[in-house]
C-alpha cells in the first residue's frame, strides 16, 4: 500500500518540477511558448482530482471490498498515464492528467485503511509511519527527478515512467494484497460475547475492541488463496456514502484535515514555486531545479526514522502505567508537536529567503523546504493513527474529508499561487501559508486536552452499520 501511495504520488508530483522545460517542449511549431501560469493547472487538477473522486472510491471499496476497487483504480491509472504520455496538446494532456488523478485517488485512503485493518493498535504507528513515508518521498523523488527526466528524455518519458511504476504495483496488488475487509469485531463479539450489544456506552465499546484485537491472532476464518477473490459485498452502499459526510461531526477529523489541508497545500505549491524561481536569475540552476527537493527528501528521511520510534511510544507508555492496560488516542498527539513548529517556520523560511534572492538564497528555500517535508511525514501518520484508534468503524469515510481538504487546498494554492508570487514575491504568500498553518497547528492542544470528552459527547453520530 505504501509503495501505491509512493507512485501515485510520484506520477502527480513529477511535472513540476518540469514545467520550466514544458514552456518549450510543450508548446506547438512555430508558437511561442506557453505560461508557467497554465502549466501549473495540470499539477493542481491532478492534485484536485486526487482527493475528491474519493468521495466516490471508499464508499464502494466499503460497500465490494478493498481488492476489486484498488485493481480498477490501478488499471485505470495505467491507461490514462498512457494517454498523458500519447496526448499531443496541451488540453488533451489537461483532460489526461484529470483522469489520472481520479485513478490515483485510492492510495491516499484505501491504503491507509487497509494498514489499520492488517495491524494491532500497538503496532499501527509504526506501520502507519512507514506508508506516510512513502507517500512523502513519492511527490519528493517526482520533484527531483522530474526536472532531469524532462531534461535528457522529453516531458513524455515523465509519463511513459509513471506507467511502469504504476503497472508494476497493479501487478504486486493482484498477486500479493488480500482482501482485508472482514467485519472482525462483529464475528468474535457473536461467537465469543454474545452477550454484547452494539447499544454498550462509548468506553464499553473501546474496551471491547481492545479485547477483540488481542483474540485476532487466534482467527483462522479463510486461506491466504480465498483472501485474494477479487469482490465480497458488504450491503449498505447509500449508508456508505453518506458516512464522509457523517464524519465531519466527529471534531478530531477536522483537526486533522485542516492539518493534512495545510501541509500539502504548503509543501505542493513549494515543489511548483521552487524549481521556477531556481531557474530564474541568480540562480538559473536549468535542468537541475529539482535538486531543491533534496531538502524535502532528508526531512523526510529523519521525521520516517522519528516517527517509527516514537509514534507508539506515548500511547504504549500511557498503557503500562494504567491500571486497565489501555491507553487513549489523544496520548498519540503529542509526537507531531514539534513537527507542526518545523512545518509552520519551515513555509516562512522558504517564503522569505525566496523573497529575497542572493547566491545562497538557495539554501534557505532547501531547508525550508526540508522542514515542511519533516512536518509532512510525521503529522500525518500520528493523525491517521488517530482517527483509526478513534473512529476504526468508519475511519475509511474520515480519510475522505482528509484527502478532500488536501486536495482542496493544493488545488487553490497552486491555482493562483504563481500568479501572486509573481505580483507580491514570495514572502507574502508563504508568510500568510505560515500563519493559517499555525493557526490549525493550535487547534491541536485542546483535541489532546478535551479529546475524550469530544469523542464521547459525539459518540452517537456514528453510523449505525458501524457500531456492530
Amino acid at each position: 500500500m505504501g509503495l501505491y501511495a509512493f507512485v501515485a504520488n510520484f506520477a502527480s508530483s513529477c511535472v513540476a518540477p518540469a514545467i520550466p522545460i514544458m514552456i518549450y517542449q510543450l508548446a506547438p511549431p512555430h508558437s511561442p511558448p506557453l505560461s508557467t501560469t497554465k502549466l501549473t493547472k495540470l499539477v493542481a487538477v491532478n492534485v484536485l482530482m486526487m482527493g475528491v473522486s474519493n468521495i466516490f472510491w471508499v464508499p464502494l471499496a466499503n460497500t465490494f471490498g478493498r481488492r476489486p476497487i484498488l485493481i480498477t483504480a490501478l488499471v485505470m491509472g495505467v491507461f490514462f498515464s498512457m494517454w498523458c504520455g500519447l496526448a499531443d496538446d496541451f488540453d488533451s494532456l489537461l483532460a489526461a492528467r484529470i483522469l489520472q488523478g481520479l485513478s490515483c485517488a485510492p492510495s491516499d485512503t484505501i491504503a491507509p485503511d487497509v494498514a489499520g485493518e492488517v495491524f494491532f493498535v500497538h503496532e499501527r504507528g509504526r506501520a502507519i509511519a512507514v506508508y506516510t513515508a512513502l507517500l512523502a518521498l513519492g511527490p519528493t523523488i517526482g520533484g527531483i527527478a522530474g526536472g532531469y527526466i524532462a531534461g535528457n528524455l522529453g516531458y513524455r518519458y515523465l509519463f511513459w515512467i509513471s506507467t511502469a511504476l504504476l503497472g508494476f504495483v497493479l501487478l504486486c496488488e493482484v498477486l500479493l494484497v488480500p482482501e482485508t475487509l472482514l467485519d472482525r469485531q462483529w464475528h468474535l463479539v457473536q461467537e465469543q460475547h454474545p452477550s454484547v450489544t452494539g447499544d454498550d456506552s462509548f468506553s464499553d465499546e473501546k474496551t471491547q475492541v481492545e479485547t477483540i484485537e488481542r483474540a485476532l491472532p487466534d482467527i483462522r476464518t479463510m486461506t491466504y488463496a480465498q483472501s485474494l477473490k477479487i469482490a465480497t459485498y458488504q450491503g449498505n452502499l447509500l449508508k456508505r456514502f453518506l458516512d464522509p459526510w457523517r464524519s465531519l461531526a466527529f471534531p478530531g477529523v477536522w483537526v486533522v484535515l485542516l492539518h493534512y489541508g495545510g501541509l500539502l497545500g504548503g509543501l505542493v505549491t513549494i515543489s511548483t514555486i521552487g524549481p521556477q524561481l531556481l531557474a530564474m536569475p541568480p540562480y538559473l540552476w536549468g535542468d537541475d531545479v529539482g535538486l531543491i527537493g533534496l531538502g524535502a527528501f532528508v526531512g523526510t528521511v529523519l521525521s520516517c526514522i522519528s516517527t517509527y520510534f516514537m509514534a507508539d511510544f506515548f500511547m504504549a507508555r500511557t498503557a503500562k502505567k494504567n491500571r486497565h492496560g489501555l491507553a487513549e488516542p489523544e496520548s498519540r498527539l503529542p509526537v507531531m508537536f514539534p513537527a507542526l513548529f518545523l512545518a509552520v517556520t519551515g513555509m516562512w523560511t522558504f517564503g522569505f529567503s525566496a523573497a529575497n534572492p542572493s547566491s545562497h538564497a538557495w539554501a534557505g528555500m532547501v531547508v525550508g523546504y526540508g522542514m515542511v517535508g519533516f512536518g509532512i511525514t510525521q503529522i500525518p501518520s500520528i493523525g491517521f493513527s488517530y482517527i483509526i484508534d478513534s473512529y476504526n468503524a468508519i475511519s475509511s469515510a474520515c480519510f475522505v474529508m482528509t484527502t478532500i481538504s488536501r486536495s482542496v487546498v493544493g488545488f487553490a494554492w497552486t491555482f493562483f499561487v504563481a500568479e501572486w508570487v509573481q505580483t507580491a514575491g514570495a514572502a507574502l504568500p508563504f508568510g500568510i501559508f505560515g500563519m493559517l498553518m499555525a493557526i490549525f497547528a493550535l487547534l491541536t492542544i485542546p483535541l489532546w486536552v478535551f479529546g475524550k470528552r469530544m469523542r464521547i459527547a459525539t459518540a452517537g453520530y456514528l453510523p449505525k452499520h458501524a457500531n456492530h
